[in-house]
Parts: C-alpha cells; sequence; structure tokens
C-alpha cells in the first residue's frame, strides 16, 4: 500500500512544478511583449516604420523651415528693393519740380526763388548720390514699408507742384495771347477804317466805279480782271444777303431754322456766320448753268473768236448801264430772261408773301416788269453782275470755268479759302475728346474759276462737324 501510494505524491508534485514554470512563462510573455514568431516579426516592421517616419517627418520639418526662411529672405530683399526703387522715382520728381521751380522763376526774375529751386535740386541729386551708394553696397532699407509710403507721397507732391508750375505757365502765356490779340483786333479795326477812308475817296473820284479799265481791250484780258470782278459780284450778292436777312427778321422767320435747312448739321462758330449759310443758298442758284453760254443749252457748238469778242462786247456795252433802264429798253434779251428766272428761283412764293403779304411783285416779274422796291434793286444789281462775270468768263480763250468743292471734303488752300478762321482755332465742346484735329468743308459759299493754268480760289464755310471726305 506504500509504495503504491508514493509514486502517486511524485506524480503530483511534478505536475505541480510543471504548471508554476508555464505560469512563470506565461507571466514573463506578458511583461516581456513576447509573441509568437510572425506577430514577433510584423510589431518589428511596424516599430521600424514608425521610427523611419518620424524622421522623414523632423527631416521634411526642417527642409520646410529652410524654405521659409529663404522665401522670408527673397521677400524682404525684394521689398527693400521695391521700397528703393520707389524712392529713386520719387526723388527723380523732385528735381523735376525742383528744375521747374528753377525756370519759372527765372522769368520773371526771383533771385529767391531761384535760390530756393537750386537747393532743392541740389539736395535731391545728393540723395540720389546716396541710393546709388547704398546699392551698389547692398545696404538694405530696414523699414522698407515706411518708405515705400513716404516715397509714394512725396512723388505725389512733386508732381502736384510741377503741374501747378505749369498751370501758372499756361496763365502767363493765356494772359500774353489775350493781350496780342487785342492788340491785333485795335490793328485790324484801324486798318479797316483806313480801307473805308480810302475806299470813299477812291468812289468820290470816280476810280472804283467800275473794278475794270474802260479801255480795257480783249487782246489785253487776263486771270486779274476775273477775280477783281468776281470780288466786285460777290459783294453785291451779299448786300443781297444782308437785305433779305433783315426781311426774314421784319417777317418773325426763324433765322437758325431757315440756315438749318439751306445746310443740315452744320456747327457755326458764331451766330453771324449762318450767314453764309443763305449766301451758300443765293450763289446756288444765281451761278446755276455758268458754264453754258446765256446759261442755256441754246447753244452747243464750239466757241470761236467771234463768239468771244460778242461776250466782250455785251460786257463792255452792259457794265456802264443801269440795269433796270437796260431791262426796260430790252425786255425780251437774253438778261431780261435771266434776271427774270433767276428771280423767281431766287424767292419763293412763301417767302415773298410773309415778306410782303401779297404775290403782286411775283406777278409783275413774271410780266417783265421789276418793280421799285429796295429787294428788286438789290437783286437785278447782282444779277446783272453775275451776268457780267458770266460774259467776262466766256471772253477768255478757253473760257474760265466754274467749280465748287462738295461737302466733307479736307481744306486745301490751293483750291479754297475759308471765309471763316475760327474753324482752325476754335473746337465745338462735343468733340473735345474726338480725334480729329482739322475741320472739313461744310459747303461752298462762293465757286471758284479756272482760266487755263490760273486758278480763283472758291470760298468755303469749315466745320468740324462734317464726315470727312476726299478731295476729287
Amino acid at each position: 500500500m506504500m509504495e503504491s501510494v508514493k509514486p502517486l505524491d511524485v506524480v503530483a508534485s511534478g505536475k505541480g512544478k510543471l504548471r508554476r514554470t508555464f505560469a512563470k512563462v506565461v507571466n514573463i510573455k506578458k511583461l516581456t511583449g513576447v509573441v509568437p514568431e510572425g506577430d514577433k516579426v510584423e510589431r518589428v516592421k511596424k516599430s521600424q516604420e514608425k521610427v523611419k517616419l518620424d524622421k522623414d517627418l523632423v527631416k521634411n520639418a526642417a527642409n520646410l523651415s529652410e524654405s521659409f526662411d529663404k522665401l522670408e529672405e527673397e521677400y524682404e530683399k525684394r521689398l527693400a528693393m521695391e521700397a528703393l526703387l520707389a524712392k529713386l522715382f520719387a526723388t527723380i520728381s523732385s528735381i523735376k519740380s525742383g528744375y521747374a521751380q528753377l525756370q519759372y522763376a527765372q522769368s520773371p526774375y526771383d533771385p529767391n526763388g531761384i535760390q530756393k529751386a537750386d537747393n532743392l535740386v541740389v539736395a535731391e541729386l545728393k540723395t540720389l548720390s546716396e541710393l546709388k551708394q547704398s546699392f551698389l553696397k547692398k545696404q538694405l532699407d530696414p523699414n522698407p514699408d515706411r518708405t515705400l509710403v513716404l516715397a509714394e507721397i512725396q512723388e505725389l507732391r512733386s508732381v502736384l507742384k510741377t503741374y501747378e508750375i505749369t498751370g501758372k505757365k499756361l496763365e502767363c502765356q493765356l494772359k500774353l495771347k489775350e493781350s496780342e490779340i487785342i492788340f491785333l483786333k485795335e490793328k485790324y479795326q484801324e486798318s479797316m477804317s483806313q480801307n473805308k477812308l480810302m475806299e470813299k475817296r477812291l468812289n468820290q473820284s470816280g476810280q472804283l466805279c467800275n473794278p475794270l479799265d474802260h479801255n480795257l481791250h480783249l487782246s489785253a484780258l487776263n486771270p486779274t480782271h476775273l477775280t477783281t470782278y468776281l470780288h466786285h459780284t460777290v459783294k453785291s450778292i451779299r448786300g443781297f444777303v444782308k437785305l433779305m436777312i433783315e426781311q426774314m427778321k421784319l417777317a418773325a422767320w426763324d433765322i437758325d431754322m431757315a440756315a438749318d435747312s439751306i445746310q443740315p448739321e452744320v456747327f457755326y462758330y458764331k451766330q453771324d456766320h449762318k450767314c453764309f449759310a443763305f449766301e451758300h443758298y443765293v450763289c446756288k442758284i444765281m451761278f446755276e448753268a455758268f458754264h453754258l453760254p446765256y446759261f442755256s443749252n441754246e447753244s452747243s457748238k464750239k466757241k470761236s473768236r467771234e463768239d468771244r469778242e460778242m461776250f466782250f462786247e455785251r460786257f463792255t456795252e452792259l457794265r456802264s448801264m443801269k440795269p433796270k433802264e437796260y431791262l426796260a429798253s430790252r425786255p425780251k434779251s437774253r438778261l431780261a430772261k435771266f434776271c427774270r428766272g433767276k428771280y423767281l428761283q431766287l424767292i419763293h412764293p412763301k417767302m415773298e408773301h410773309a415778306f410782303f403779304g401779297h404775290l403782286h411783285l411775283r406777278n409783275q416779274v413774271s410780266a417783265g416788269e421789276f418793280p421799285e422796291t429796295s429787294l428788286c434793286t438789290a437783286f437785278l444789281e447782282m444779277a446783272k453782275r453775275v451776268w457780267l462775270l458770266h460774259c467776262l468768263a466766256f471772253s477768255f480763250d478757253p473760257e474760265a470755268s466754274i467749280f465748287q468743292v462738295s461737302r466733307g471734303c479736307r481744306f486745301s488752300e490751293v483750291y479754297m479759302k475759308s471765309v471763316s478762321e475760327e474753324a482752325f482755332f476754335s473746337r465745338p465742346e462735343e468733340e473735345v475728346s474726338s480725334s480729329e484735329t482739322e475741320p472739313g468743308v461744310a459747303f461752298t459759299v462762293v465757286p471758284g474759276f479756272r482760266i487755263g493754268k490760273a486758278l480763283i480760289q472758291c470760298e468755303v464755310f469749315l466745320s468740324r462737324s462734317c464726315q470727312r471726305r476726299p478731295i476729287r
């Protein structure tokens, strides 16, 4: 019995030792983190990757910090360079302003102003030299933001001062020009008075009754004679136009509306310039068919010397006669037919009714009689001079040809003469922003003439509101 029990105790004690040993092993595993072989490898790999990631993060953080430092340094350098350039331009503007002050102080002479401007220029030149040295030595501005603001303020002040001085110079030039204009106007008025006095004396002496010599011969004709008689004719046209405008005003006509109906969309520099529209209207009718013999198509054959002599004889015969007497003696002549046709064409029935309240004058003219009125008398004198100019033009060989320029043509001093000099100096307010700088032809007032190679300029009214066209 004792022998059979003993082995059991031994076995029991052996099992207890084994249990304690196993427990220790388990506890050691828990404390030391010992895992099976596969888990151990995986745990080590994760630990290594974590360490590596931490190293990369540290390294990247160091690189980013270094990049930020470089960017900040470049930004500071760039800002310092911008501050240097801003100060440079501000200094240059100050030098320009000082130089403008120096020029302004010289005329009229201002010694204090000259000294002050000179000191300013010298001080700014020194500043410019200091900026150059700072750039060469790479001495950066410690406070570029403040320098930028101060430089901008300095530059604006300098530019403002320069504009102020320029404005003062322009005011001085304006006063000088105004003085010159006043002086020239006085000279002009003096010359006009002298011319009127001389014209009056010549009229009294009989030397200006006719612009051409009474002893003139056909062989001695030259373009100067036609030019002289054209001026004589234009003078009578303008006298008739003046009388017609006075009649319009008495009849309570709207002169502006009447001028616009003749030539629409034309800018007039002065109110008086609207008379040129009426001159255009009268000349257009009176010179219509001027290029045809006797203003008609009756004779289409080539002009011979006999025809030239006939035109010249009619010119010399009629120029010393009064038109009313000539028409009374020859009521069926070509001149009478010309006067009747032009009057009926020029004086519209509505115009005549507005002037006189009836159409009796029109009926009398149609019957071949011109009544004793100021309007008819002025018209007959004008018609006679146009007819004489026509006869004189056909006395040349070849005969003088008439021409005019269309609306919108560019002005040419060779072919044209402006009746409004204001067109070259004035500019309408609505076209201040326009790029157009030269006026164009609004309409022809008085036509021009060609006599062989000689040219008599036409008179035109210029306006900047006309659409530009090339000269044909």
